[in-house]
């Protein structure tokens, strides 16, 4: 690796003639590896540049035109899937973070395109608001998260790209581009994009009322899971499982489980609730039965890495696609054991968004690094296709242009802003080339 300021000369590197290309107008290395989280995606860029200011990511994208050049955005290296991977200009948006500005009346947060979820909690608090909803994990970038379409669970909540009101950006022609709720079909398309518009300078969400829950953690069969289906989904603001195939299934997402207690066939359930709080007493860190601010009640375990594909069936046929795919381990694969995740995520009207237009049951299974897993993902994706699923955009999936124009009817619509926003393909690789070019 070479590293230089914007002053420096790049001397040749092996695969690239360095030499003959100009040189970005900000600090940058040159054949930096980029390896994502889970250690299953790389790419050695040309150049990695770490902007630290609005204009010179502007900067950066205009070279990148200039010199013919294809820039991808990376945040915390999440995703599971190729959409980082580049030749071209690697844009590391780390430098670029914070919460920019509050509006509690209209209850909104603005914040810059690399800030962490991790990072909205507290400030959001001082003010009384908090994210409507998160996952297991707060580590991604919050561009990354709206760009793939990142969720928790609840069936009446929606996943981070629905709060989406408002993004500024550096378009495929190097300008920057403010789209607000006076722009809806654009807005649509900047919902999930895959960072094929441009580079997410600063977001506005829209958010809540700060609230507290109390977690309620339970270990019953699947036959006692599927009795109570239809009152969890409809009865709790946050309800989730992961159902264990085997007795080693629950440490491999760190899940503690009661001493002594069997796990084969059983699941791990997780039940939140709102409830007030005197913070001064009533604060709880009780495993399984916590009670505390929102925002240190929902990320968990989860940090040994793995790799993950995630499905998405409507939630009328959740169950019976969550039965398939039981089958599928109990008798094809009995050798996997990592646990299938079971979420609910609420219907919105992102023209890319996985949720679009439907109200979701999600489907999660991984394979273990260093395993061929793949016959098995293969099968629960031939499985799910029986139930029109869709993938998380940020996770393993066996997703193609013909099965995205089957399954998404807005499809259209997002390709018009994409080509319009980016009409000579700066933003693209490979991986979205093939679906969205």
């Amino acid at each position: 690796m070479t590293t230089t300021d914007i002053s420096g000369t790049v001397p040749a590197t092996a695969g690239h003639n360095l030499n003959a290309l100009a040189v970005p107008p900000v600090p940058f290395d040159t054949h930096h590896l980029w390896t994502n989280w889970a250690g299953n995606q790389s790419a050695t860029p040309a150049f990695t540049v770490r902007p630290r200011t609005e204009q010179e990511v502007v900067d950066t994208v205009r070279f990148a035109i200039k010199e013919g050049l294809p820039v991808r955005a990376v945040g915390a290296g999440h995703s599971f899937t190729p959409l980082v991977q580049t030749g071209g200009i690697l844009m590391d948006l780390s430098g670029l973070s914070g919460i920019t500005g509050t509006d509690p009346a209209l209850r909104r947060v603005r914040a810059k395109g690399g800030t962490p979820i991790s990072a909205f909690g507290d400030p959001l608090w001082e003010q009384g608001l908090a994210l409507s909803n998160q996952g297991d994990i707060d580590k991604q970038s919050i561009s990354g998260a709206i760009s793939t379409g990142t969720h928790g669970s609840g069936i009446e909540l929606g996943s981070f790209s629905s709060s989406l009101r408002w993004v500024r950006l550096v378009n495929g022609h190097g300008e920057i581009v403010e789209i607000g709720e006076d722009r809806l079909h654009e807005l649509r398309a900047a919902q999930v994009a895959l960072g094929t518009l441009g580079i997410f300078l600063e977001v506005e969400l829209q958010v809540v009322d700060s609230y507290h829950l109390q977690e309620r953690i339970t270990y019953p069969t699947w036959e006692e899971t599927s009795a109570t289906w239809d009152a969890d989904i409809a009865d709790n603001r946050h309800y989730s499982f992961l159902w264990c195939p085997g007795e080693d299934s629950a440490e491999l997402y760190e899940l503690p489980t009661p001493a002594g207690e069997r796990m084969t066939g059983r699941s791990y359930t997780k039940r939140y609730n709102s409830v007030k709080l005197n913070e001064a007493t009533d604060i709880s860190l009780e495993e399984g039965s916590r009670r505390d601010r929102s925002y240190r009640i929902y990320p968990g375990g989860f940090m040994i890495p793995f790799h993950e594909m995630e499905y998405y069936v409507p939630v009328e046929h959740g169950k019976e696609a969550v039965e398939r795919v039981q089958d599928l381990i109990r008798t094809t694969h009995p050798d996997q054991k990592y646990p299938m995740e079971v979420r609910w995520v609420k219907q919105d009207e992102g023209y890319l968004s996985p949720f679009a237009k439907r109200d979701t049951t999600v489907i999660s299974v991984s394979g273990a690094p260093g395993t061929n897993y793949w016959p098995y993902l293969r099968d629960v994706d031939a499985v799910l296709q029986d139930f029109d699923a869709r993938a998380h955009w940020g996770k393993i999936h066996f997703m193609t242009r013909a099965r995205l124009e089957k399954l998404y009817p807005e499809l259209d619509s997002f390709l018009q802003v994409r080509r319009e926003f980016d009409p000579n393909g700066v933003f693209l690789n490979d991986h979205t080339r093939a679906l969205l070019g």
